[in-house]
Parts: C-alpha cells; structure tokens; sequence
C-alpha cells in the first residue's frame, strides 16, 4: 500500500487516503471541543474497489498517529476505529468514558452532520 498517501483535511472533518488523484477511503471525524478536546472519528469507508489492502487500518494508524502529535486524544465513535484501536493497544490509548459520553452528545445536538 506504499503509493496510498493519508491526507487530513481538517476544515472538511475528513481524513483521506489517496491513490494517485483519487480518494480510495476516509475517516470522518470531528474535534470535540467540551469538555476537553478530541479527536472523535464517526465513520470509515473505503471504496469497494480497494476493499482488503490495508486502507481503514492504515486511516486509523494516522488518525491515532494525529492525536499523539497534536496531544489531543481520541474518543471513538466509528465501531471500525473502535475494534481497531482494541486490536492495537500500544498504539490506541483507551478513550475517556466522559469525552465518548460527551461526543455521543455532540452527535444528538448535530443532527444532520453524519
């Protein structure tokens, strides 16, 4: 999966991976602001034709990857980040049951975002 480059694009809540040109997966996320900020991935979809090839976990390496550069941990929405960062612990600390609570909240209050 060498020539599959991850890109964040913050603005848009989207971190993608690209073949070439073209988006072949992402996760969608938000940055939890109250009580403490976060990183809180939603969803990860990865187009059928690039199913198998390593894409959602290479998403989920960099998304945890992020939050360690950023100092901002993650709060796992997205049941594929979640089995993932269970299979990776020394990559994916344990989230913070208040800042899941909290998200789970942020997603009731914004309806129509995911």
């Amino acid at each position: 999966m060498s020539e599959t480059a991850i890109r964040d694009d913050r603005a848009a809540g989207r971190l993608e991976a690209y073949a070439g040109d073209e988006v072949v997966g992402h996760i969608e996320y938000f940055v939890l602001e109250s009580p403490a900020r976060a990183l809180v991935p939603v969803h990860t979809i990865v187009e059928p034709a690039h199913e198998g090839k390593g894409i959602a976990g290479s998403l989920a390496r960099e998304l945890y990857a992020m939050s360690a550069r950023e100092g901002v941990p993650v709060a796992p929405l997205c049941p594929y980040v979640v089995k993932w960062a269970a299979r990776h612990p020394d990559e994916a600390p344990a989230a913070d049951p208040e800042l899941l609570s909290a998200a789970k909240a942020w997603l009731v209050a914004h309806p129509g975002r995911f």
